[in-house]
């Protein structure tokens, strides 16, 4: 029990940890400040928080704060930088202080995001439509036309449910006077929704009393309006909503599958959808599924190669077709990011009075299009104090490739060159006042020694459509600078994120789309597995079993290179024939079946190196990665960089080690795939794939090195099957031809066999979905039964060199049977004949 003097002790403690928490807080002059406001004062929402986090004690706020990041590592949430070496991932930079919004104050921005998503969505409908804006000079048709973003195919192409924006970004800031502006709008493919949801969550776990006691607005509401909007476009009972990622090399990817997995939609590429017939359908490994509803996530340029940009390889060839037809609805409509132009901001104002009779509520940063002479000379006079910018795209190359510029900052030779581009082509360019951005408190040190202090930060809201209108996200994504005084925030360059607490007067509803423990629906199928997720499962399984099988290879060459008893050349020469069977040999006709194991193992010139079939197996994972567990996951980028690394001295026993090391991580791959993944339909493409290269291996194997009835190269046989033990066990005598060719090929109880594979390809096989006349057997499953079968009732002192190759052309036709009934769909059946 603690006494009345402990607990004012403990309290005095607390109040002198939060004294020193705000004691150097010290905002920029001239800069508004969230913790801070315009009197000097902490304000009191905030002066609360702080005292609650000074309660917790020192202890208590690390592990709080190491729980979110624990939760962050443990979901797998990163980010990618592009122009790093294979787009590295990094962990997702969290700040632990949320970004705390009063009640009153976000009722104002409430009303001024919903106001502009109606405004934006109105302007797109006439660009898109009648086209009277720009008809009567409300805004300039420049504008319009000169914009990348304007796609003229899509012209008349009224969208599904009538509106061209159904979900919206803004950047927000807070000014010097403490009123909110509008910094940017985003609504090409907005980002940040999911990762704003992953903070809300890791954030309320670490904190959950606070969490509580400030009556936190909930987020799952708006995502759950979000959904249902866009179930409403649905026109088939069967169809579900798919969501258009550019792919795993995307910066936001992981964003993009967390959501789709959060909304219940589906995660498809491009290759994963066809258009026949003007109408949208999903390859999937049951045949093709009509899709009638797309959240996209590719840039609208890249969206269909045949009529927009046909350099892409991320879209859908004939999707504007079926725009066109109204047999799809996408999210947002493609052309939608013709509205982020930084030159329509310039006409914001007079528009929202013109199309909906009303002042904007949230007011732009100061814009002038330099499209236009009194606007062009005004920014000449004060160039100084402007900020140059592209005004209707990322950037003007040749003058500003990385985009906006300081105007003050910029050296005399580049700004008269600025000054005259201005003169020549105003259209491309605009001047905006200078933002300083507001600061937000971020925690820094730990025990006695933490303290708050100001960092830049700029706040991202977000408006969805839902089925009775808009509805705004109770919260968003906050970017805070790690330098005190940055203009831009990003986080490549160290920045870092914080979740946004909108506080509510009184007790918030508990609504949320994660269905609790006593609410949940048991299931024991999961969702519909698109082809390309097949696919990559597939080759996975092949890469990885490629990989063990060359490694085993050039573990067995350097074996008997170093192990004096088995010193035997002419087995080397049979294990080196072998890799080349194999695809993986050196071309060079000079060097040694040592140097060409060297070459193999560490060289990446050719594809089938032991490096290039790890990046393989790796990039294979990465586009499956959410149907992987983060064990299975990290077990094959461990292998890739294994394998990429340099050996420290090229001898054999180097040899030796990394090959071991390799294979055990296989092994512990296997044992995952095995143990870890359910028996559905992902995990049996997987392990066909295994079992079709691993057949391969074996076969190839004996070919080479189990026909002469040499002791030799029947041990080599043995142990490239990894079978010695149970020959020795079973037949406790040296090798001889016909038992070790028994054991390897034909004994169905052995799981390195041959018949043991191709029996496992049958099964697995026959528990795929039928791409055949009912009672009837496919072109694979037959070609796999009859080859169980042969092997079954051979012989194996009958069996030869060319009979067993034959057997590894069966296993290849097997291989090419399935990508044609389930990845390409030359077997599949017409959707008009009931193929969906």
């Amino acid at each position: 029990m603690v006494t009345r003097k402990e607990a004012t002790r403990r309290s005095r403690d607390a109040a002198d940890r939060a004294e020193r928490l705000i004691a150097n807080y010290r905002p920029l002059p001239g800069v508004a400040d969230e913790l801070v406001g315009a009197d000097g004062r902490i304000r009191p929402h905030w002066m609360r928080f702080v005292e609650s986090m000074a309660d917790l004690g020192p202890k208590e706020v690390r592990h709080r704060f190491a729980l979110a990041d624990r939760h962050l590592a443990d979901s797998g949430v990163v980010f990618r930088v592009y122009g790093e070496a294979n787009g590295d991932e990094r962990p997702w930079p969290l700040s632990h202080m949320p970004f705390l919004i009063e009640p009153k104050e976000w009722a104002r921005l409430e009303a001024g995001l919903i106001q502009r998503a109606k405004l934006l969505d109105a302007i797109l409908g006439d660009a898109y439509g009648d086209g009277r804006l720009a008809a009567d000079g409300a805004l300039p048709a420049a504008i319009i036309a000169g914009s990348p973003e304007f796609l003229r195919p899509l012209v008349g192409a009224e969208p599904v449910g009538g509106h061209h924006l159904r979900f919206y970004a803004v950047d927000v800031g807070r000014g010097p006077d403490g009123r909110w502006w509008v910094v940017s709008d985003r609504t090409q493919a907005p980002s940040g929704a999911g990762y704003a949801l992953e903070n809300r969550i890791a954030l309320s776990r670490a904190l959950p009393d606070l969490f509580r006691s400030f009556n936190v607005e909930r987020l799952a509401g708006f995502f759950q309006e979000f959904r249902a909007g866009l179930n409403t476009l649905n026109r088939h009972e069967e169809t579900r909503v798919a969501l258009l990622t550019p792919g795993p090399l995307n910066e936001t990817y992981f964003e993009h599958a967390y959501l789709a997995r959060y909304l219940g939609f589906v995660l498809v590429e491009g290759d994963d959808l066809t258009v026949r017939d003007d109408t949208v359908y999903m390859r999937t490994i049951s045949g093709l599924k009509r899709a009638d509803v797309l959240l996209r996530r590719l840039d609208a340029d890249f969206a269909d190669p045949l009529e927009l940009n046909p350099a892409s390889r991320l879209g859908v060839p004939g999707l504007a077709g079926a725009v066109r037809q109204k047999n799809v609805a996408i999210a947002n409509a493609l052309g939608a990011g013709l509205v982020e132009a930084r030159a329509m901001l310039g006409f914001l104002p007079g528009l929202a009075r013109r199309v909906l009779g009303e002042d904007l509520i949230l007011p732009n940063v100061a814009t002038w299009w330099c499209g236009q002479t009194l606007e062009r000379d005004h920014v000449v006079a004060e160039f100084d104090r402007m900020v140059i910018a592209p005004a209707l795209g990322g950037s003007v190359p040749g003058l500003l490739d990385r985009g906006p510029l300081l105007g003050g900052a910029i050296d005399p030779e580049r700004k008269a060159d600025l000054i005259r581009a201005l003169g020549r082509r105003g259209t491309d360019f605009v001047g905006q006042e200078a933002v300083k951005l507001s600061t937000t408190p971020v925690w820094r040190g730990e025990g006695e020694t933490a303290r708050l202090e100001p960092r830049p930060s700029i706040l991202r809201l977000y408006v969805a459509r839902g089925p009775d209108g808009w509805t705004v996200m109770p919260g968003g994504f906050c970017r805070i600078s790690d330098q005190p005084d940055a203009r831009a925030v990003t986080l490549h360059q160290g920045g870092a994120s914080a979740d946004v607490w909108v506080l509510s007067d009184g007790p918030v509803a508990e609504t949320t789309l994660l269905a609790s423990p006593d609410k949940v629906a048991l299931q024991r199928v999961t969702s519909t597995l698109p082809s390309r997720a097949a696919e990559n499962l597939f080759w996975l399984g092949r890469y990885v079993e490629r990989t063990e099988a060359a490694l085993r290879l050039v573990r067995a060459i350097a074996v008997r290179h170093v192990d004096a008893e088995h010193d035997g050349a002419a087995v080397i020469d049979r294990l080196d024939a072998a890799l080349a069977a194999a695809g993986s040999a050196d071309e060079d006709d000079e060097a040694t079946p040592t140097g060409r194991a060297l070459s193999i193992l560490t060289s990446r010139d050719a594809f089938n190196t032991i490096p290039r079939l790890a990046e393989a197996s790796r990039r294979a994972a990465s586009v499956i990665r959410d149907r992987l567990s983060p064990d299975a996951w990290r077990t094959v980028a461990d292998l890739e960089a294994l394998l990429q690394r340099p050996l420290e001295a090229e001898t054999d026993s180097d040899m030796l080690e990394r090959a071991n090391t390799a294979l055990r991580l296989i092994a512990a791959f296997s044992g995952l795939v095995q143990e870890n993944m359910v028996r559905q339909h992902g995990w049996r493409f997987l392990e066909t794939g295994r079992r079709i290269e691993r057949g391969l291996a074996i076969a190839r194997a004996a070919r080479f090195c189990g026909m002469s009835g040499k002791a030799g190269e029947l041990d080599a046989l043995l142990e490239l099957a990894d079978s010695q033990i149970t020959y020795r066990i079973r037949y406790v005598m040296l090798p001889a031809r016909v038992p070790v060719v028994d054991l390897v090929l034909l004994d169905s109880r052995n799981p390195r066999a041959l018949a043991f594979q191709t029996e496992q390809i049958r099964q697995l096989l026959s528990e795929l979905p039928a791409h055949a006349p009912a009672g009837l057997l496919a072109p694979g499953d037959r070609l796999a039964t009859r080859l169980a079968a042969e092997l079954l009732t051979a012989d194996a002192a009958e069996l030869d060199a060319d009979r067993i190759f034959g057997f590894e052309r069966t296993l290849m036709r097997i291989s090419d049977e399935i990508a044609l009934a389930y990845f390409t769909h030359r077997r599949a059946a017409d959707p008009a004949e009931g193929g969906e």
